[in-house]
């Protein structure tokens, strides 16, 4: 008889999830409330939808992300090759035409004979043999339930997306492609100078934004919007997202004082995303102020910038020691429900939660990934962290030190990815793990 295991959210981590016990031999029951319940992010019913950014970071290994992403690619992930199936240009990022990348995952979801598709909400989580990964958007009714289970309320902070912009509004005379560096001429970019760009911030602080319902406002470094760092002092943005280092204008073969990047969100450039510029301005606003960057003066919106409350639990007060599993439960938290950061970030923990799940029912002791990984780091961080628990994203500081000193940054880097590798390889090894 094959095991049974249920998923509750068909996200990055749901899905990668689903599709790794299902190969496996598990029967899955993946329990997702859209389309007949929506979310204040979400557009669409398809798994592993993108509602953020279009971008899963760098691919190189001397990037924690890309790093990241070649240990799941070790371990076997099942969702990292539909991303690398559906890239567009992106520079060292590996960027995906959203819709097809999760049209790409829902395929492979519905066509596998040992994943059954739930279309319902969870209200109530009376399930045995369950991986909970339902997000940061969680329903209110399942946090309830899972409050009831933890013990404790839930942590949150406000999040927010940047708009994204058609390619047939943009005047590209007034713009030039290319990536920083002189790497590819991946990216769109809006010249400002000193004029424009301080004529912009002004504009962008004195905006009117969306009131939210939110109790309190708490916004995650790597979510914060364009107008909070702009109100941290006129020039923050060009010494942030509008940095305009390593971009030389072909026009002139000067750096500009500012830049703003698009990044496309498909192969044909039909729309563009304004990298970076998550906001919670009215949707007036943003055409009033975003129009007045050159090139984007006549520009149409696709989708406005919009903000959204994410809900995660406190890790080191509620999973049990190095697990993923909540402590006196069979219940897992995957995702970034679970305190992660970014979508590889997710994938990551909901890989992490299926390989547990296997261990587990196979009667081995779970011993999980060692701290010299960056998937090991990041768990550790759900159980170490100390006081004010924040979302955590992949980085190198997560990761155990060198035994030596390594002046060169370059060269450190490459001897921790070298010794993540390694030291993956050989655990999957112990592990009696395939990928």
């Amino acid at each position: 008889m094959k095991k049974l295991v249920n998923i509750i959210g068909g996200g990055l981590a749901g899905s990668e999830a689903a599709l790794y016990l299902a190969d496996r031999g598990y029967k899955v029951n993946l329990v997702e409330m859209r389309p007949h319940r929506m979310t204040a992010a979400h557009q669409t019913e398809n798994f592993a939808e993108l509602v953020c950014s279009n971008s899963l970071k760098s691919t190189e290994r001397r990037n924690a992300h890309g790093l990241l992403k070649h240990e799941l690619s070790l371990l076997g992930s099942k969702v990292l090759p539909v991303a690398e199936k559906f890239s567009v240009p992106g520079g060292k990022a590996l960027v995906v035409d959203r819709d097809s990348f999760s049209a790409g995952v829902t395929l492979e979801i519905s066509n596998h004979p040992n994943i059954s598709i739930i279309r319902k909400e969870c209200q109530c989580l009376d399930l045995a043999s369950t991986i909970i990964a339902s997000g940061p958007l969680s329903s209110e009714s399942l946090l309830r339930s899972l409050e009831n289970i933890i013990g404790r309320g839930f942590l949150h902070f406000t999040d927010a997306i940047s708009p994204i912009v058609r390619g047939d509004s943009i005047n590209y005379a007034n713009c030039f492609f290319a990536s920083r560096y002189q790497h590819s001429g991946d990216y769109l970019n809006c010249p400002l100078d000193s004029e424009s760009y301080y004529k912009f911030v002004d504009d962008l602080v004195n905006a009117e934004v969306v009131s939210t319902e939110f109790d309190q406002e708490v916004f995650f470094y790597g979510c914060m919007p364009v107008e909070e760092i702009a109100r941290r002092g006129r020039d923050s943005l060009r010494f942030s997202l509008l940095k305009p280092k390593g971009l030389i204008d072909p026009r002139n073969g000067k750096q500009p004082f500012a830049v703003c990047q698009l990044r496309r969100e498909d192969i044909q450039g039909n729309a563009w995303n304004l990298v970076g510029f998550q906001t919670r301005l009215k949707f007036q606003e943003q055409r009033r102020v975003f129009s007045t960057i050159p090139g984007l003066h006549q520009v149409k919106f696709d989708r406005f910038g919009q903000a959204h409350r994410n809900s995660y639990i406190n890790a080191p007060e509620v999973l049990a020691d190095r697990s993923l599993k909540i402590k006196n439960s069979e219940l897992f938290i995957a995702g970034q429900l679970s305190g992660v950061e970014g979508y590889v970030e997710s994938l990551a923990i909901g890989l992490l939660a299926a390989l547990e799940k296997i261990t587990t029912d196979n009667n081995r002791q779970w011993n999980p990934p060692p701290g010299t990984t960056v998937i090991g780091g990041l768990l550790n961080h759900l159980h170490t962290a100390k006081k004010d628990f924040q979302p955590i994203a992949a980085s190198f500081g997560l990761v155990s030190p060198l035994e030596h000193k390594i002046k060169s940054k370059k060269l450190k880097k490459d001897y921790l990815a070298e010794r993540s590798l390694n030291h993956l390889a050989d655990w999957i090894r112990k592990s009696s793990i395939t990928g």
